[in-house]
């Protein structure tokens, strides 16, 4: 069973504008914004709608930048992340009920503080690459990685 879900990252020059998870899976981490697809909508379309939603602020053009499979122990759910990149918005980066956005400088992105596939996956990201990957987490806590694998990828 497949989940389809975004992902999108603002970057600017030498920095990515990130956000802090207030409430529900993933609460406590920085990360980008998105969530699940409403009916009836694209990707696309879920992408722009999410970061309005969780940052209010209005992105036109999004470009993707990769698809990662995430797995998790002894779950028969597959969440499909589809990441975006955007470099242009409308608006002040505000905090909504979700996230709470911040600036990072892209030497000082808090991967500690984010989940632990970003540092796979943010690097190839932030130097403009195309990628798909996969990654199994513990069902512990699931923040453990016990699988992953990632590829440069020409098009997605």
């Amino acid at each position: 069973m497949k989940k389809i879900l975004t992902l999108c990252v603002i970057h600017q020059g030498n920095s990515v504008l990130l956000g802090m998870k207030k409430q529900g899976f993933g609460a406590g981490r920085w990360n980008g914004f998105g969530g699940k697809l409403h009916d009836g909508e694209t990707i696309e379309e879920a992408a722009k709608r999410e970061i309005k939603e969780e940052a209010a602020i209005e992105v036109s053009e999004i470009e993707k930048m990769g698809v990662i499979n995430f797995e998790f122990q002894n779950n028969p759910e597959i969440l499909e992340v589809h990441i975006f990149k955007a470099e242009k918005f409308e608006g002040n980066p505000k905090e909504t009920e979700e996230m709470k956005p911040r600036w990072y400088a892209i030497g000082k992105i808090p991967y500690d503080s984010m989940w632990p596939d970003d540092k796979f996956w943010l690097p190839l990201f932030l130097e403009n690459k195309k990628f798909r990957g996969r990654f199994l987490f513990d069902e512990a806590d699931n923040t453990h990685i016990l699988e992953h694998n990632i590829a440069v990828v020409k098009n997605l």
